[in-house]
């Protein structure tokens, strides 16, 4: 099937096509309309002029993004198979992303009907007596975003419904393996009744369309997930706009001896793979206190070995493809690497399934130097290392460039406001995996992870800006 790209509320055909092919075998998915620089120019001063025109008032960007939840809703299904087919994410787990969109596009609406700014207390000071000050919050205009492609379809409601709740046009590129979902929100957007010119959807090399919706000087506002080089590129490029950053992790899990450490491993299980590992916070660094490292990995590792490999569209299931064979090759060197440099491979590290995949894959003890431990792998790989006291589980947790979510497993509510202290993440989870997120919370990093926090309401107030307005008594 064709996708035509979308600008300015006209779906067009540009001459030139990319293939989506399905990461696990390869097969065509569709094909999908390119952008380049001029369709880039023509969308974002169409958006610019719809922005400059008025704006649309609170109430119908909350009607508009409802009307759009319930729409996904009713085609979750549909939806579903598309993020299956062009990510190769497992149908199940495919299936829980379309749903949490519906939460995100929701919550998206109630914050477009009580956006607010609020009171300055003037006559706090005595220059300030006799006049009444007024902090409104404004969009931005015009925002570009661009969009990974491991969540097709929610990451992108992150990124389309809090800049349409704000007040925002929005010129969209998503991740050139997955434009599809992408393209079948954006039909659901105007569906719901979004009028013509305040998104467009460009798919396209980021060379070309991604730098040129970074680069317009009508773009006022940018939003990007993806990784690390490319997202701080971005914000060095344009320091004079507002970058949005949120970017690569290899989150921690500390599970200390006063923990639940069963609790732990079977979250784990679940969490270090679902996707083939290729989310922010996947579960990648497991530290445990040597009083239950042993009894942990006995679980864990024949929790790991029980997982269904193979293809995503087989609801049994739990792990599916990489995204390329390129991505499936570097992880395989990764993991390589390490055991050459003396670390167990306790389970996996293998192709499988005709070598469509690669086995869930954990490994002790690698050196703290080695890839699989330091860097964002991006795949189905947990390593684990020991430590003797709950103050060196946290000092090795943030012994990263990253930090985004750490999480922590202990019954000492101590030890877990510690954490909370000494940790040098964006959120910290006690009893939980560093995995989880609500889609309502504030979700972002610190250090090399970001700058931004997502989370409808959150974004709402990045994707604002303050103006303060006073006014004297007569």
């Amino acid at each position: 099937m064709d996708y035509k790209l979308l600008v300015a509320g006209e779906w067009i055909e540009t001459g030139d096509w990319g293939e989506v092919l399905s990461p696990y075998d390869e097969s065509l998915v569709g094909r999908v309309a390119q952008g380049n620089e001029e369709t880039v120019d023509r969308a974002v001063k169409a958006a610019h002029q719809v922005f400059s025109e008025g704006g649309m008032p609170q109430y119908r960007r909350a009607e508009i993004l409802d009307r759009a939840a319930d729409i996904v809703r009713e085609k979750r299904d549909e939806l579903a198979e598309a993020i299956c087919r062009e990510a190769g994410k497992p149908i199940r787990t495919a299936t829980v992303e379309a749903e949490r969109t519906v939460d995100t596009l929701k919550f998206s609406a109630t914050e477009a009907r009580k956006l607010t700014g609020g009171t300055v207390p003037m006559e706090a000071s005595a220059s300030g007596v006799g006049k009444l000050g007024v902090m409104l919050r404004v969009p931005y205009g015009v925002v570009g975003a661009i969009s990974p492609f491991n969540f097709p379809l929610n990451l992108v409601a992150h990124k389309l419904g809090p800049a349409i709740a704000a007040g925002n046009a929005v010129v969209l590129k998503p991740a050139g393996q997955t434009p599809i979902s992408s393209i079948k929100l954006a039909e659901i957007l105007i569906e719901a009744g979004l009028p013509n010119g305040w998104l467009s959807v460009i798919p396209g090399s980021g060379r070309s369309v991604g730098n040129a919706i970074v680069e317009h000087e009508l773009t006022r506002a940018i939003t990007f997930t993806g990784s690390v080089p490319v997202g701080w590129g971005i914000a060095g490029r344009v320091p004079h706009k507002k970058v949005n950053l949120e970017l690569g992790s290899n989150a921690p899990l500390i599970v200390n001896e006063d923990g639940n450490w069963e609790t732990a491993a079977d979250k784990a299980r679940i969490h270090a793979f679902s996707h083939a590992g290729q989310s922010c916070i996947s579960t990648q660094r497991i530290l445990l206190h040597e009083k239950i490292a042993d009894q942990f990995i006995e679980r864990f590792v024949a929790n790991v070995s029980g997982l269904v490999v193979g293809d995503p569209m087989d609801p049994n299931t739990d792990v599916g493809p990489l995204i390329s064979r390129g991505d499936r090759d570097r992880v395989k060197e990764w993991i390589d690497e390490a055991a050459a440099s003396g670390a167990k491979i306790l389970t996996g590290g293998e192709l499988v399934d005709q070598g469509r995949c690669l086995a869930p894959t954990v490994i002790e003890e690698p050196d703290l130097e080695q890839k699989v431990w330091c860097e964002e792998i991006f795949g189905p790989v947990a390593t684990i290392h020991r430590f003797s006291s709950f103050e060196e589980g946290l000092k090795m947790a943030n012994d990263s460039k990253f930090g985004l979510q750490a999480g922590v497993f202990t019954r000492d509510i101590g030890n877990g406001l510690k954490a909370a202290e000494t940790l040098e993440f964006g959120g910290i989870l006690v009893n939980e995996v560093p995995t989880f997120r609500a889609d309502q919370q504030p979700y972002g990093g610190v250090k090399d992870s970001g700058n931004t926090r997502e989370g409808p309401a959150y974004s709402v107030i990045e994707l604002t800006e303050e103006r303060m307005v006073t006014f004297q008594g007569g």
